[in-house]
């Protein structure tokens, strides 16, 4: 029999406790137990909530959730009560105002992730707690021409994001375009893991897990194990997909078939892009279009290595199979019936081309280590995770900026693993990777930096001042310390 730790009772709050009432009942399984996912299943969305004249009001309880997920009814987290929570639908110009309510037994708070709105007061504020038990009302007022495309929202309380977030409290952010091309359906797919013992309960993730960042043994696609998606043939669906994990990257294809990138994070190419293949970072989004073709195909992330700290702690930080390791199926692309009328090819965008930066004035350059190494008092084999030197200080702000400015940084990572670089609300205009000029606009908000390499990023500071933050997206490094504060003013 296995006890419950502290931390996980605190976060699964009154389901916490009733698996520790279970526990003593001898229904608890150890922690060798293992947990086999029923796949397959029909598709499923969350629940979308829109704006109506330009407000979208909606009050989010984050909550402890028992769900079925693979077969076995598990004991997770949830936005009211479902994994992933409410897809939220906005327009530029909108108002969104959210009601967080925290009914954990640890605090929280909620990020925006990627939307360009304020830091500031009740805006997309880190800084915030919301204690257990209270609520916080947040607002967010979108620019008209904020840019569409698919964002996400999740956790932000330092030191315990990556918990939350791999314990099921994420959800989808859609703002919505004028000339969105003709599909036959949309769907969103939200791809997210985690790791469950036999009972169906949340598994403790070990040291080796937070040094490496963790990636689940189930990984799912809007909390289901391989679900089956159908279409008739000539049919052209619209996906957004969103990567939740904490650690894992995808490496995304679909069997015998190309997709129609429309897009990565917040950019809209003019024109769809033939693509075999996509790799997302933890906290990247994809919009592509998918042409129904007649058969049966498999929706895959393949294996990509990110790297370990092999060299730096042994081969007991070797990541296994159990790390994520091989060739997963996520979801299975059924079409088959009578071929439908396809919709007319997608017109090249009529939208304002996208700024580019390259040939902006910089005022300032700058550059970021992230980097990683023994800790100094942490103990034997311990890891420290900084930013050029510092663990992260909420009263310590790092990075002063001039409003109104652009600023032109380096991002270096000379440690053994590569790290997504994440700022928030300011997005990014890559410029440079590993010593060569990009040659085309490629605006990002998760920008992957490889292992012992460096990508140049610029950095429009308009919009908005106050405090924020960046950091590595591997959220357990990010709880860790890789991650500053920057004061635009």
């Amino acid at each position: 029999m296995r006890a419950i730790s502290r931390r996980r009772a605190l976060l699964l709050g009154g389901l916490g406790a009733a698996a520790t009432v279970a526990g003593g009942a001898g229904l608890w399984w150890t922690a060798t137990s293992r947990f086999s996912p029923e796949a397959g299943g029909g598709f499923t969305e969350p629940e979308v909530l829109r704006s109506i004249d330009g407000q979208l009001k909606v009050r989010l309880e984050a909550s402890p959730v028992s769900v079925p997920l693979g077969g076995l009814q598990a004991t997770i987290l949830g936005y009211n009560g479902s994994v992933p929570g409410p897809t939220l639908r906005v327009r530029g110009g909108d108002t969104l105002q959210i009601e967080l309510v925290n009914n954990l037994g640890v605090p929280t708070n909620l990020h925006v992730h990627g939307l360009h709105v304020s830091p500031q007061g009740n805006g997309d504020n880190v800084f915030v707690t919301v204690r257990p038990g209270q609520s916080f009302s947040y607002e967010h007022r979108l620019s008209a021409d904020h840019p569409p495309g698919t964002y996400w929202y999740h956790p932000h309380h330092h030191g315990m994001v990556a918990d939350q977030v791999s314990a099921g409290l994420f959800g989808a952010i859609i703002v919505d375009e004028e000339d969105a091309p003709a599909v036959s359906r949309e769907r969103i797919l939200v791809i997210s893991d985690l790791t469950l013992d036999g009972t169906g309960a949340l598994a403790e993730a070990t040291p080796m897990d937070r040094m490496l960042g963790r990636e689940g043994q189930l990984v799912l696609v809007n909390g289901h194990s391989n679900p089956e998606l159908s279409a008739r043939p000539g049919e052209r669906e619209r996906w957004r997909i969103v990567n939740t994990c904490v650690a894992r990257y995808l490496r995304l294809r679909l069997e015998g078939k190309q997709w129609e990138l429309l897009g990565i994070d917040l950019a809209r190419l003019p024109a769809p892009q033939m693509v075999d293949e996509l790799l997302l970072a933890p906290g990247n989004r994809a919009d592509v279009l998918v042409t129904a073709g007649e058969g049966v195909s498999a929706l895959r992330s393949t294996y990509y290595n990110r790297g370990s700290m092999a060299g730096m702690m042994g081969p007991a930080a070797r990541r296994g199979d159990a790390g994520g390791a091989g060739d997963l199926v996520l979801a299975t692309f059924s079409v088959s019936g009578n071929p439908a009328t396809a919709p007319p090819a997608p017109p090249t965008s009529a939208r304002p081309a996208p700024e580019d930066l390259r040939t902006a004035v910089v005022a300032a350059r700058r550059q970021l280590t992230l980097a990683t190494g023994m800790g100094r008092g942490m103990g034997m084999g311990m890891m420290e995770f900084t930013i050029n030197g510092r663990t992260f200080d909420p009263d310590r702000t790092n990075t002063v900026v001039a409003a109104g400015t652009v600023e032109e940084w380096t991002l270096l990572n000379p440690s053994p693993m590569d790290h997504p670089f994440h700022l928030h609300v300011w997005p990014m205009q890559v410029v440079e990777e590993a010593g060569t000029a990009t040659d085309s606009v490629t605006w990002r908000d998760v920008v992957n930096i490889p292992a012992n390499g460096q990508v140049k990023v610029r950095v429009s500071f308009t919009g908005f001042t106050g405090r924020s933050v960046y950091h590595c997206h591997i959220l357990d490094h990010e709880d860790q310390g890789m991650m500053g504060v920057i004061d635009v003013r």
